[in-house]
């Protein structure tokens, strides 16, 4: 087992290194290069474009509304990242990753952008009369049969990485951050967990959207006024902890306190690759849930999917990142979710562990339900609908087995798998590019000539 452990380590190490990043940002780039930089250009009429998607109109075709789509994707995202993740990358690569983490999300919205594009413009209906679509139909339809074996590699890679880092992780972490807080033993927090998994997935995309649009928006907000608090607790230290990560992203700081010491290379490491980790551009799971939003056009769905990025990096993870380093705590030497538990702690005695257990827990629970359905869809590519309801059963019990297990080992293949999910949808991304800007093109000259 030892060497087995070892190998997926080197493999792990290996796939979320240098030359993965430099894939995903050169990915990004060049898409906002040969967009114009179009998506960083719209964002305000892409927060215009959310508010209309609620109802998408009579000739729209889909299964749920573009919103609940984009809730069905940041369900997904908006997890542990955004507390966890950040954590770590601070505590590794110093106050100046989450400057990384800024530049990885602008140029992840191109990126997302593309995707949700090719997975719309490529989509196509099951034997339900559902719409479905992704990196695996993309590269099926658009790149032709030929390629089908890379789209076949993605969802097999989607379909196992769903099983860990979907599921049994993100219940391993709310079972840790119950019994910590409140003291509940790790099977009852599996057994309600299943209870809640399964009265949601049981339903299927309409019933996960139709969740999702409700609880996804009410936790982000909910999240963002408890960090507002920590905020206003510091709220003299606002601009010294902007000038800290401006001037941490080219010049981290040595030894200090708990914290080891960093170098630029490893805040744009741990920037990167954690920002990835919270907002999967590149990972290509968003067109999976926006591909089955109703839409007359693929490039309004991809204004609507590329928000994703932005609010889940740019808002989201900024406001805990803020927490932390405006607190004082990130050079404690504590990570992950403790070093955030202690910037709220610090804001909050005697409440602030409490209040991150809970937000960590909407949010990871959320993550399960998003990619219950990317799962799902990868291995419907693989087997047919037929598997529909075994895999809800299976993915249900999975999140009990989660929260009971120790998962370290399942942990690392899960992050390898996922990883290694990103090298088709890139592929496809470049191959597909002159089809993404054609489309752009085309809409918005429509627009102007309306």
């Amino acid at each position: 087992m030892d060497w087995l452990t070892q190998l997926f380590k080197t493999l792990n190490d290996f796939v979320w290194g240098v030359p993965m990043i430099v894939l995903i940002l050169g990915t990004g780039f060049y898409l906002q290069i040969r967009l114009g930089f179009m998506p960083l250009r719209n964002i305000v009429r892409g927060f215009r474009m959310i508010w209309r998607s609620r109802r998408p109109g009579d000739k729209a075709d889909g299964d749920i509304t573009p919103y609940a789509a984009l809730m069905t994707a940041l369900s997904a995202t908006v997890g542990t990242g955004n507390i966890a993740g950040v954590a770590t990358a601070i505590a590794v690569g110093g106050p100046g990753a989450l400057f990384w983490m800024w530049m990885t999300a602008l140029l992840g919205m191109a990126t997302k952008y593309g995707e949700v594009v090719l997975a719309v413009k490529y989509r196509e209906k099951n034997d339900h009369g559902q719409w479905v679509g992704g990196p695996m139909y993309a590269i099926k339809n658009g790149l032709g049969r030929k390629w089908k074996w890379l789209g076949t590699l993605f969802a097999l890679f989607g379909g196992l990485a769903g099983f860990g880092i979907g599921s049994m992780v993100q219940s391993n972490g709310i079972a840790s951050a119950m019994h910590t807080a409140f003291g509940l033993e790790n099977w009852v927090t599996g057994v309600a967990l299943a209870v809640m998994t399964g009265a949601v997935v049981l339903g299927g995309i309409t019933r996960i959207g139709a969740v999702a649009e409700k609880l996804v928006p009410a936790m982000c907000v909910a999240y963002v006024i408890c960090v507002l608090y920590v905020l206003g607790v510091y709220v003299d230290r606002i601009p010294a902890a902007f000038a800290l990560i401006f001037e941490q992203a080219f010049n981290p700081s040595a030894a200090t306190g708990g914290f080891l010491g960093s170098t630029v290379l490893m805040a744009i490491r741990m920037g990167v690759a954690r920002g990835i980790f919270s907002n999967e551009a590149g990972l290509g799971t968003a067109g999976i849930a926006q591909a089955a939003g109703a839409t007359r056009d693929p490039v309004f769905s991809g204004l609507v999917g590329m928000m994703g990025t932005f609010i889940d990096t740019i808002i989201v993870c900024t406001m805990t990142g803020l927490a932390i380093v405006v607190s004082g705590v990130w050079h404690s030497g504590a990570t992950g979710a403790v070093l955030s538990t202690q910037s709220f702690e610090a804001a909050m005695p005697g409440m602030g562990k409490y209040v991150l257990a809970v937000c960590l827990s909407v949010f990871a629970f959320t993550t399960i339900l998003g990619w219950a359905y990317y799962g799902e869809k990868c291995w419907t590519y693989l087997v047919g609908t037929v598997c529909e309801k075994p895999f809800r059963i299976f993915w249900t019990i999975s999140a009990f087995v989660g929260a009971v297990a120790t998962l370290d080992f399942a942990w690392l293949v899960a992050d390898t798998l996922n990883a290694l999910m990103a090298i088709p949808n890139l592929i496809s991304l470049l191959l597909l590019s002159p089809v993404i800007v054609q489309l752009t093109r085309e809409y918005f000259a429509r627009k102007e000539n309306q």
